[in-house]
Protein backbone atom coordinates (compact mmCIF):
# COMPACT_ATOMS: atom_id res chain seq x y z
CA UNK A 1 0.00 0.00 0.00
CA UNK A 2 1.04 3.43 -0.45
CA UNK A 3 -0.11 5.23 2.12
CA UNK A 4 -1.03 4.04 5.86
CA UNK A 5 -5.02 3.44 6.97
CA UNK A 6 -6.58 6.65 7.20
CA UNK A 7 -10.08 7.61 9.22
CA UNK A 8 -10.71 9.56 11.20
CA UNK A 9 -14.41 8.15 12.37
CA UNK A 10 -12.42 5.03 13.30
CA UNK A 11 -13.23 3.70 16.69
CA UNK A 12 -11.23 2.24 19.19
CA UNK A 13 -11.47 -1.29 20.63
CA UNK A 14 -10.28 -0.07 24.03
CA UNK A 15 -10.03 3.61 25.30
CA UNK A 16 -6.34 4.67 24.69
CA UNK A 17 -4.40 5.50 27.70
CA UNK A 18 -3.25 9.09 28.18
CA UNK A 19 0.24 8.20 29.59
CA UNK A 20 0.27 6.01 26.26
CA UNK A 21 -0.78 9.06 24.32
CA UNK A 22 1.80 12.06 26.07
CA UNK A 23 4.38 9.95 27.83
CA UNK A 24 5.40 9.54 31.44
CA UNK A 25 7.72 11.97 31.09
CA UNK A 26 5.15 14.66 30.08
CA UNK A 27 4.75 17.97 32.47
CA UNK A 28 0.92 17.50 33.03
CA UNK A 29 2.06 14.15 34.94
CA UNK A 30 4.50 15.69 36.59
CA UNK A 31 2.12 18.52 38.09
CA UNK A 32 -0.18 16.21 39.51
CA UNK A 33 2.52 14.86 41.25
CA UNK A 34 3.72 17.92 42.84
CA UNK A 35 0.53 19.51 43.97
CA UNK A 36 -1.00 16.18 45.71
CA UNK A 37 2.60 16.73 47.79
CA UNK A 38 1.15 20.18 48.70
CA UNK A 39 -0.99 21.61 51.49
CA UNK A 40 -3.98 22.50 49.82
CA UNK A 41 -5.78 22.59 53.25
CA UNK A 42 -6.34 26.79 52.54
CA UNK A 43 -8.01 25.89 49.78
CA UNK A 44 -10.60 23.98 51.08
CA UNK A 45 -11.80 25.60 54.09
CA UNK A 46 -13.56 28.56 52.51
CA UNK A 47 -16.08 25.73 51.23
CA UNK A 48 -19.19 25.10 53.18
CA UNK A 49 -21.14 21.77 53.76
CA UNK A 50 -24.63 23.22 51.93
CA UNK A 51 -25.35 23.90 48.48
CA UNK A 52 -24.32 21.88 45.96
CA UNK A 53 -20.35 19.90 45.51
CA UNK A 54 -18.58 22.13 43.96
CA UNK A 55 -15.06 21.00 41.57
CA UNK A 56 -11.96 20.49 44.12
CA UNK A 57 -9.69 22.56 44.42
CA UNK A 58 -6.86 20.59 43.03
CA UNK A 59 -8.51 20.21 40.29
CA UNK A 60 -8.90 23.99 38.99
CA UNK A 61 -5.38 24.87 40.62
CA UNK A 62 -3.85 22.05 38.59
CA UNK A 63 -5.44 23.32 35.11
CA UNK A 64 -4.50 26.79 36.17
CA UNK A 65 -0.67 26.09 36.77
CA UNK A 66 -0.62 23.73 34.16
CA UNK A 67 -2.25 26.50 31.63
CA UNK A 68 0.60 29.38 33.22
CA UNK A 69 2.85 26.78 32.10
CA UNK A 70 1.68 26.54 28.54
CA UNK A 71 1.22 30.39 28.62
CA UNK A 72 -2.88 30.73 28.64
CA UNK A 73 -4.13 33.34 31.17
CA UNK A 74 -7.53 33.67 30.24
CA UNK A 75 -10.51 31.78 31.43
CA UNK A 76 -12.80 31.41 28.58
CA UNK A 77 -9.59 30.08 25.85
CA UNK A 78 -8.72 27.39 29.54
CA UNK A 79 -12.21 26.37 29.10
CA UNK A 80 -12.18 25.28 25.48
CA UNK A 81 -8.79 23.83 26.25
CA UNK A 82 -9.81 21.51 28.79
CA UNK A 83 -12.55 20.17 26.67
CA UNK A 84 -10.18 19.48 23.91
CA UNK A 85 -6.70 19.08 24.92
CA UNK A 86 -5.81 15.86 26.55
CA UNK A 87 -3.36 16.75 29.09
CA UNK A 88 -5.76 19.03 30.49
CA UNK A 89 -8.35 16.83 30.65
CA UNK A 90 -6.34 14.43 32.57
CA UNK A 91 -5.68 16.61 35.09
CA UNK A 92 -9.50 17.76 35.28
CA UNK A 93 -10.22 13.99 35.64
CA UNK A 94 -12.77 14.21 32.70
CA UNK A 95 -14.84 17.30 34.43
CA UNK A 96 -15.72 20.56 32.26
CA UNK A 97 -15.65 23.67 34.64
CA UNK A 98 -16.79 26.88 32.51
CA UNK A 99 -15.01 29.94 32.05
CA UNK A 100 -17.15 31.50 35.34
CA UNK A 101 -15.75 28.71 37.66
CA UNK A 102 -12.14 28.93 36.66
CA UNK A 103 -12.05 32.85 36.88
CA UNK A 104 -13.83 32.64 40.10
CA UNK A 105 -11.12 30.41 41.64
CA UNK A 106 -8.47 33.13 40.78
CA UNK A 107 -10.59 35.62 42.88
CA UNK A 108 -11.45 33.43 45.63
CA UNK A 109 -8.08 32.22 46.62
CA UNK A 110 -6.03 34.77 46.67
CA UNK A 111 -3.75 34.44 49.57
CA UNK A 112 -4.12 30.63 49.26
CA UNK A 113 -2.30 30.97 45.98
CA UNK A 114 0.53 33.42 47.43
CA UNK A 115 0.91 31.05 49.90
CA UNK A 116 1.31 28.16 47.09
CA UNK A 117 4.34 30.01 45.39
CA UNK A 118 6.17 29.85 49.41
CA UNK A 119 5.13 25.73 49.08
CA UNK A 120 6.62 25.51 45.89
CA UNK A 121 9.70 27.56 46.99
CA UNK A 122 10.00 25.65 50.48
CA UNK A 123 9.40 22.28 48.11
CA UNK A 124 12.38 23.45 45.87
CA UNK A 125 14.83 24.23 48.22
CA UNK A 126 14.31 20.94 50.21
CA UNK A 127 15.46 19.39 46.90
CA UNK A 128 18.67 21.61 46.88
CA UNK A 129 17.23 23.99 44.71
CA UNK A 130 16.95 27.99 45.50
CA UNK A 131 20.42 28.85 46.82
CA UNK A 132 21.05 32.09 48.03
CA UNK A 133 24.64 32.69 47.48
CA UNK A 134 23.43 34.96 44.76
CA UNK A 135 20.33 36.60 43.72
CA UNK A 136 19.99 38.65 41.01
CA UNK A 137 16.85 41.43 41.40
CA UNK A 138 14.84 42.96 38.50
CA UNK A 139 11.76 44.46 37.45
CA UNK A 140 9.78 45.08 34.23
CA UNK A 141 6.80 46.66 33.30
CA UNK A 142 3.70 44.73 32.43
CA UNK A 143 0.58 46.75 30.84
CA UNK A 144 -2.50 46.75 32.40
CA UNK A 145 -5.85 45.70 30.63
CA UNK A 146 -6.73 49.21 30.37
CA UNK A 147 -7.29 51.76 27.39
CA UNK A 148 -4.94 54.91 27.58
CA UNK A 149 -7.74 56.67 26.34
CA UNK A 150 -9.91 56.26 29.06
CA UNK A 151 -8.24 58.40 31.31
CA UNK A 152 -9.06 61.43 33.73
CA UNK A 153 -6.95 64.42 33.90
CA UNK A 154 -8.51 67.95 35.22
CA UNK A 155 -8.26 69.71 31.82
CA UNK A 156 -10.21 66.56 30.50
CA UNK A 157 -12.76 66.60 33.16
CA UNK A 158 -13.36 70.04 33.15
CA UNK A 159 -14.02 70.15 29.25
CA UNK A 160 -16.46 67.28 29.81
CA UNK A 161 -18.48 68.77 31.97
CA UNK A 162 -18.41 71.96 30.57
CA UNK A 163 -20.09 70.14 27.34
CA UNK A 164 -21.97 68.21 29.17
CA UNK A 165 -23.28 71.56 30.48
CA UNK A 166 -23.71 72.67 26.81
CA UNK A 167 -26.16 69.86 25.64
CA UNK A 168 -28.27 70.33 29.02
CA UNK A 169 -28.84 74.44 27.74
CA UNK A 170 -29.22 73.56 24.26
CA UNK A 171 -32.08 70.82 25.32
CA UNK A 172 -33.54 73.05 27.44
CA UNK A 173 -33.85 75.64 24.88
CA UNK A 174 -35.65 73.87 22.78
CA UNK A 175 -37.90 72.47 25.08
CA UNK A 176 -38.69 76.50 25.69
CA UNK A 177 -39.41 76.64 22.26
CA UNK A 178 -41.22 73.94 21.62
CA UNK A 179 -43.06 75.22 24.23
CA UNK A 180 -44.00 78.81 22.22
CA UNK A 181 -45.15 76.58 18.80
CA UNK A 182 -41.52 77.67 17.61
CA UNK A 183 -39.96 74.44 15.99
CA UNK A 184 -38.62 72.07 18.13
CA UNK A 185 -35.76 70.51 16.33
CA UNK A 186 -33.97 67.54 17.24
CA UNK A 187 -34.98 66.83 21.30
CA UNK A 188 -33.13 64.09 23.78
CA UNK A 189 -35.33 62.08 25.10
CA UNK A 190 -35.16 61.74 28.98
CA UNK A 191 -33.30 58.76 29.21
CA UNK A 192 -30.73 60.58 27.61
CA UNK A 193 -31.24 63.40 29.76
CA UNK A 194 -31.02 61.15 32.58
CA UNK A 195 -27.95 59.64 31.52
CA UNK A 196 -26.23 63.20 31.03
CA UNK A 197 -27.28 64.94 34.04
CA UNK A 198 -25.98 61.06 36.05
CA UNK A 199 -22.44 61.94 34.41
CA UNK A 200 -22.24 65.44 35.35
CA UNK A 201 -22.87 64.36 38.50
CA UNK A 202 -20.20 62.03 38.74
CA UNK A 203 -17.38 64.88 37.85
CA UNK A 204 -17.01 66.20 41.11
CA UNK A 205 -16.75 62.62 42.60
CA UNK A 206 -14.10 61.82 39.65
CA UNK A 207 -11.79 65.00 40.52
CA UNK A 208 -11.57 64.21 44.38
CA UNK A 209 -10.26 60.93 43.66
CA UNK A 210 -7.76 62.37 41.11
CA UNK A 211 -6.82 65.16 43.65
CA UNK A 212 -6.17 62.25 46.23
CA UNK A 213 -4.52 60.29 44.34
CA UNK A 214 -1.79 62.79 43.33
CA UNK A 215 -1.31 61.83 39.91
CA UNK A 216 -2.11 64.00 36.60
CA UNK A 217 -3.35 60.83 34.79
CA UNK A 218 -5.33 58.57 36.32
CA UNK A 219 -7.40 55.37 34.66
CA UNK A 220 -10.95 54.84 34.38
CA UNK A 221 -10.59 51.44 33.60
CA UNK A 222 -8.11 50.44 36.05
CA UNK A 223 -7.61 52.73 38.49
CA UNK A 224 -4.23 51.37 40.77
CA UNK A 225 -2.50 50.50 37.08
CA UNK A 226 0.08 54.00 36.69
CA UNK A 227 2.14 55.40 33.62
CA UNK A 228 5.63 53.73 33.66
CA UNK A 229 8.28 54.91 31.58
CA UNK A 230 9.53 51.90 29.70
CA UNK A 231 12.17 51.68 26.52
CA UNK A 232 9.61 52.22 24.62
CA UNK A 233 7.88 54.99 26.03
CA UNK A 234 5.19 55.39 29.05
CA UNK A 235 3.42 52.09 30.02
CA UNK A 236 0.01 51.69 31.35
CA UNK A 237 0.28 49.36 34.17
CA UNK A 238 2.07 47.79 36.60
CA UNK A 239 5.83 46.81 37.92
CA UNK A 240 6.48 43.27 38.57
CA UNK A 241 9.58 42.59 40.87
CA UNK A 242 11.51 39.39 40.77
CA UNK A 243 14.43 38.00 42.56
CA UNK A 244 16.01 35.03 41.19
CA UNK A 245 18.51 32.55 42.81
CA UNK A 246 21.72 31.81 40.77
CA UNK A 247 20.19 28.51 39.43
CA UNK A 248 17.24 30.43 38.40
CA UNK A 249 14.50 29.91 40.55
CA UNK A 250 12.03 32.54 41.57
CA UNK A 251 12.44 32.90 45.46
CA UNK A 252 10.76 36.16 45.53
CA UNK A 253 8.03 37.82 43.17
CA UNK A 254 5.79 41.39 43.67
CA UNK A 255 3.55 43.71 41.92
CA UNK A 256 3.83 47.67 42.46
CA UNK A 257 2.76 50.53 41.01
CA UNK A 258 6.30 52.08 41.70
CA UNK A 259 7.55 54.41 38.93
CA UNK A 260 11.30 53.81 40.13
CA UNK A 261 13.19 50.70 40.87
CA UNK A 262 15.69 52.24 43.75
CA UNK A 263 12.07 52.16 46.18
CA UNK A 264 11.97 48.28 45.75
CA UNK A 265 16.01 47.42 46.63
CA UNK A 266 15.18 47.13 50.35
CA UNK A 267 12.16 45.24 50.17
CA UNK A 268 12.66 43.41 47.59
CA UNK A 269 15.70 41.39 49.78
CA UNK A 270 13.63 41.42 53.00
CA UNK A 271 10.81 39.45 51.16
CA UNK A 272 13.12 37.04 49.97
CA UNK A 273 14.67 36.64 53.58
CA UNK A 274 10.84 36.11 54.68
CA UNK A 275 9.86 33.82 52.31
CA UNK A 276 13.24 31.36 52.31
CA UNK A 277 14.57 32.02 56.14
CA UNK A 278 17.39 33.14 54.90
CA UNK A 279 19.62 35.77 53.99
CA UNK A 280 20.99 36.30 50.78
CA UNK A 281 25.15 36.38 50.66
CA UNK A 282 25.28 38.35 47.26
CA UNK A 283 22.51 40.77 45.70
CA UNK A 284 22.85 41.92 42.27
CA UNK A 285 20.96 44.35 40.74
CA UNK A 286 21.51 47.04 37.61
CA UNK A 287 21.43 50.66 37.75
CA UNK A 288 17.57 51.63 38.22
CA UNK A 289 18.07 49.77 41.48
CA UNK A 290 20.81 52.48 42.75
CA UNK A 291 20.30 54.83 45.98
CA UNK A 292 23.01 55.04 48.35
CA UNK A 293 20.81 54.42 51.64
CA UNK A 294 19.52 51.54 50.74
CA UNK A 295 22.39 49.57 49.41
CA UNK A 296 24.39 51.19 52.86
CA UNK A 297 21.07 49.40 54.71
CA UNK A 298 21.97 46.11 53.05
CA UNK A 299 26.10 45.98 53.15
CA UNK A 300 25.65 46.86 56.97
CA UNK A 301 23.22 43.71 57.33
CA UNK A 302 26.47 42.14 55.96
CA UNK A 303 25.55 41.24 52.47
CA UNK A 304 27.68 41.94 49.50
CA UNK A 305 25.48 44.39 47.15
CA UNK A 306 26.48 45.13 43.50
CA UNK A 307 24.51 47.75 41.99
CA UNK A 308 26.38 50.32 39.93
CA UNK A 309 24.96 53.78 39.68
CA UNK A 310 24.09 55.48 36.31
CA UNK A 311 27.33 56.75 35.45
CA UNK A 312 29.31 53.66 35.89
CA UNK A 313 26.52 51.34 34.21
CA UNK A 314 27.72 53.49 31.23
CA UNK A 315 31.11 52.60 31.91
CA UNK A 316 30.62 48.92 32.28
CA UNK A 317 28.48 48.77 28.90
CA UNK A 318 30.85 50.49 27.32
CA UNK A 319 34.37 49.03 28.67
CA UNK A 320 35.97 52.88 29.42
CA UNK A 321 35.70 55.03 32.10
CA UNK A 322 33.28 58.06 31.34
CA UNK A 323 35.00 61.32 30.98
CA UNK A 324 33.67 64.55 33.39
CA UNK A 325 31.67 62.44 35.64
CA UNK A 326 31.18 64.36 39.37
CA UNK A 327 33.34 62.47 42.22
CA UNK A 328 31.42 60.88 44.85
CA UNK A 329 32.17 61.04 48.14
CA UNK A 330 30.54 59.02 50.24
CA UNK A 331 32.60 55.91 51.05
CA UNK A 332 30.35 52.92 50.77
CA UNK A 333 29.44 54.47 47.09
CA UNK A 334 33.46 54.88 46.44
CA UNK A 335 34.01 51.02 47.69
CA UNK A 336 30.86 49.92 45.31
CA UNK A 337 32.72 51.55 42.48
CA UNK A 338 36.45 50.45 43.05
CA UNK A 339 34.43 46.89 43.67
CA UNK A 340 33.16 46.98 40.10
CA UNK A 341 35.84 48.07 38.61
CA UNK A 342 38.22 45.28 39.93
CA UNK A 343 37.43 41.77 37.14
CA UNK A 344 36.07 39.84 39.82
CA UNK A 345 33.67 41.95 41.41
CA UNK A 346 32.80 42.88 37.30
CA UNK A 347 32.15 39.18 36.86
CA UNK A 348 29.72 39.10 39.62
CA UNK A 349 28.11 41.52 38.45
CA UNK A 350 27.61 40.41 34.80
CA UNK A 351 26.89 37.25 35.95
CA UNK A 352 23.69 39.39 36.47
CA UNK A 353 21.99 39.49 33.20
CA UNK A 354 22.88 35.54 33.11
CA UNK A 355 20.22 34.65 36.27
CA UNK A 356 17.48 36.92 36.29
CA UNK A 357 17.09 38.46 32.42
CA UNK A 358 16.20 34.87 31.17
CA UNK A 359 13.81 34.48 33.56
CA UNK A 360 11.51 37.74 32.60
CA UNK A 361 12.15 36.98 28.92
CA UNK A 362 10.39 33.40 29.31
CA UNK A 363 8.05 34.86 31.52
CA UNK A 364 6.61 38.00 29.18
CA UNK A 365 7.68 36.13 25.82
CA UNK A 366 6.35 32.27 26.62
CA UNK A 367 3.77 32.53 29.47
CA UNK A 368 2.11 35.64 28.64
CA UNK A 369 3.31 38.28 30.88
CA UNK A 370 3.32 41.07 28.68
CA UNK A 371 -0.15 42.22 30.04
CA UNK A 372 -2.30 41.43 32.49
CA UNK A 373 -5.72 39.94 32.12
CA UNK A 374 -7.22 41.12 35.24
CA UNK A 375 -7.36 45.00 37.13
CA UNK A 376 -6.73 46.24 40.06
CA UNK A 377 -3.68 46.06 42.30
CA UNK A 378 -4.74 43.34 44.41
CA UNK A 379 -6.23 41.24 41.20
CA UNK A 380 -3.00 41.54 38.90
CA UNK A 381 -0.43 40.45 41.70
CA UNK A 382 -2.16 36.89 41.88
CA UNK A 383 -1.98 36.62 38.18
CA UNK A 384 2.29 36.95 38.72
CA UNK A 385 1.69 34.51 41.61
CA UNK A 386 0.42 31.99 39.27
CA UNK A 387 2.87 32.52 36.60
CA UNK A 388 6.02 32.48 38.84
CA UNK A 389 4.68 29.24 40.71
CA UNK A 390 4.03 27.53 37.53
CA UNK A 391 7.90 28.86 36.30
CA UNK A 392 9.12 27.41 39.41
CA UNK A 393 7.29 24.10 39.13
CA UNK A 394 8.83 23.48 35.34
CA UNK A 395 12.29 24.49 36.45
CA UNK A 396 11.34 21.44 39.15
CA UNK A 397 10.23 18.92 36.35
CA UNK A 398 14.06 18.93 35.24
CA UNK A 399 14.60 17.28 38.63
CA UNK A 400 11.74 15.26 38.98
CA UNK A 401 13.68 11.76 39.51
CA UNK A 402 14.96 13.86 42.60
CA UNK A 403 11.21 14.89 43.47
CA UNK A 404 10.33 11.03 43.18
CA UNK A 405 12.69 10.04 45.44
CA UNK A 406 12.40 12.61 47.83
CA UNK A 407 8.87 11.09 47.75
Amino acid sequence: MKFLTYNPEQAYLLPPSVRDVLGEEHVCFFLHRAVERLDLSAFEQPYGEEGRPAYHPALLLKVWLYAYALGITSARRLEQRVREDLAFRYLAGGAAPDFWTLNQFRTRHARALNDLFTQVVELARSLGMGRLGHVALDSTRVAANASRDRVDTVAKLRSERAKIRRQIRRWQKQCDAQASDEAPGQQLSAAQMAALEKRLEEIPHRLEQLRKSGLQRRSRTDSDSRFLRARKGFTLGYTADVAVSEDHLIVEQRVTQNATDSRSLVPLVDAVEQRCGERPQKVSADSGFFKLQPIVKLIRRGMDVYVPDSVQARELNRGKRVRGAAPVRHPEHRRMRQKLRDPVGRAVYQRRKAIVEPVIGVLKEQRGMRQFRRRGLAKVAVELALATTAFNLTRLWRTKPMLERAG
